[in-house]
């Protein structure tokens, strides 16, 4: 059964204009059919179609059921985006598919692209979540300068994966099951001297994610899946 995005669910609603159109045009259903329904906040929800009126389509909710996650704690990827964005659409549709709780586009001192289309990569993970059953949906943040995102306390570990010389431990070694975790990723120049210096100060761990080098969305895949490796339920 396909499942559906609606992220305020009531008794009664109307379905989005593009779920109603999948809905109706493609699954062609009809008035008394079941759906399921995820509201991307770990819940899944049993419907039924009570009406149709053209494109218009009227869903009543049956009952409701929480679904956790099938990994314990939060992975959040903070990335510089690179030049051609299809490539942070594609880690973010993969990370969705092997489970994220949040992305971050960094804005870096060599970062090659200043402005992330949020809504589209908001609209890939979406799909994602929807096409690998999940029912949490990634937190998609706008573009943040590097200064500021490290300047943010956050809960967990915290991590930078970085190229320069100097001590780097491997991520899968210190990653401690259950805890969440931020990882920053650096665009294809990596991150500068000056940032990796700022995040260690602000309490970041220097970590090498293998001895393969890595393009960016790749780096950022094997970050997410390492993790997500040592969580799973």
């Amino acid at each position: 059964m396909a499942l559906f995005y609606v992220p305020d669910i009531s008794e009664r609603w109307e379905l989005s204009e593009e779920e109603a159109a999948h809905a109706l045009r493609v699954l062609r259903l009809a008035v008394g059919a079941e759906l399921e329904i995820t509201d991307g906040k770990g819940s899944l929800y049993k419907a039924r179609i009570a009406s149709i009126n053209g494109k218009h389509c009227l869903v009543e909710t049956v009952e409701g059921v929480a679904m956790p996650k099938n990994w314990k704690g939060n992975i959040h990827v903070a990335i510089a985006p690179t030049k051609n964005m299809d490539r942070m659409e594609w880690l973010a549709e993969k990370a969705t598919e092997i489970g994220l709780d949040a992305l971050t586009f960094l804005n870096c001192r060599f970062s090659e692209r200043k402005v992330v289309k949020c809504d589209r990569v908001e609209r890939i993970v979406v799909s994602a979540m929807k096409q690998s059953l999940k029912y949490h949906k990634p937190v998609v943040g706008e573009i943040t300068d590097f200064r500021k995102f490290v300047a943010v306390e956050r809960s967990g570990a915290k991590f930078i994966a970085h190229c320069h010389e100097g001590e780097r431990v491997l991520l899968k070694d210190v990653l401690v099951p259950g805890e969440d975790a931020t990882i920053l990723i650096g665009p294809e120049g990596d991150f500068s001297s000056e940032e990796v210096d700022m995040a260690i100060k602000a309490g970041y761990v220097p970590v090498s994610l293998g001895s393969s080098r890595l393009r960016t969305e790749t780096a950022g895949l094997v970050a997410c899946h390492t993790y997500i490796l040592k969580n799973e339920i």
